[in-house]
């Protein structure tokens, strides 16, 4: 299954600019994917976590958190109504968040945001 990478906070405001579309090109090797310009990819072929971090973080122009996860537990996040059941109400938004590295001491990650055992 391929796998998905966010980089976090990037081409938001004119802040941590970069062209996904030229990184994506600069690792067609590992058959690489830009999706829109928000720092979303899809890598087809497989490779390893650690090798991948590498990949993109040599290539861009300033540090950056990068969340790597199998492109299932992506496709798993759209297939439950995460707000069914709870009323709309006019001061509350819908969203959702991601949680690169690891959380804070003595804090957790809802059970469906925890890595797979073994994975990054």
């Amino acid at each position: 299954m391929a796998l998905v990478v966010l980089v976090r906070g990037v081409n938001v405001g004119g802040h941590r600019t970069f062209r996904p579309a030229r990184l994506a090109e600069q690792l067609k090797h590992l058959d690489v994917i830009n999706i829109g310009a928000a720092g979303t990819f899809v890598v087809r072929n497989p490779v390893p976590h650690a090798q991948l971090r590498q990949e993109f973080a040599s290539r861009l122009p300033f540090p950056a958190r990068i969340m790597i996860c199998r492109g299932r537990q992506i496709a798993r996040l759209v297939t439950r109504e995460w707000f069914a059941g709870h009323a709309d109400r006019p001061d509350v938004v819908a969203s959702s968040a991601s949680w690169p590295g690891r959380p804070a001491p003595g804090r957790r990650r809802p059970s469906h945001c925890r890595p797979p055992a073994g994975g990054s």
